[in-house]
């Protein structure tokens, strides 16, 4: 698949996600992104930052558009940290970590975010309202905690499965309990 065809695909999916989550301007949308799964490989074996640079830019350019702060999440290497604007880390309060990712410790999507991004930093973890994984590399972990399956009309980015998610308030109460 050519680079057009990924950023195209993900553009379609992230604005798709965006229309059914409506999530508020200023909240944070995650990525999860194995480039190496996008080019048909196993996670992890064929890194590539020109495929990580087509999705990014695709997915910042649709975030910026909504108001919303994008944030990359790193490999298992790096324990999962993610990659944020400044401006995002004080405005939800996130804890920074002292790493600089790369293509082999990060991943390329975190490590082209880190190059991407106006004011990059790493943070230990955030507590997104949706997310996009791009080859099942699990951002459950970085999104509230009741996500809901989003089941989007594209299914794929290159070969990776594409999953998403958006979340909502718990529900408490019972029986009586009146919902919105």
């Amino acid at each position: 698949m050519e680079l057009a065809q990924i950023a195209a695909a993900v553009t379609s999916a992230a604005e798709e996600l965006i229309a059914a989550a409506q999530p508020k301007p200023g909240r944070i949308f995650v990525l999860g992104c194995s480039t190496s799964e996008v080019l048909g490989s196993k996670i992890g074996t064929a890194r590539s930052p020109e495929t990580a640079e087509a999705i990014l830019t695709a997915l910042l350019a649709v975030t910026r558009a909504h108001g919303l702060y994008l944030a990359v999440q790193c490999c298992e290497h790096l324990n999962r940290a993610l990659v944020v604007e400044e401006a995002a880390m004080d405005a939800f309060g996130l804890t920074q970590v002292t790493v600089h990712p790369v293509p082999e410790a990060g991943g390329s999507a975190a490590s082209r975010a880190y190059e991407l991004f106006a004011r990059p930093v790493v943070v230990e973890s955030v507590t997104a309202d949706l997310g996009m994984d791009i080859g099942q590399t699990l951002i459950g972990m970085h999104l509230k905690r009741v996500a809901v399956p989003v089941r989007l009309r594209v299914k794929t980015v290159g070969e990776a499965i594409l999953t998403a998610a958006r979340t909502r308030p718990p529900l408490i109460g019972g029986e009586r309990a009146k919902y919105f």
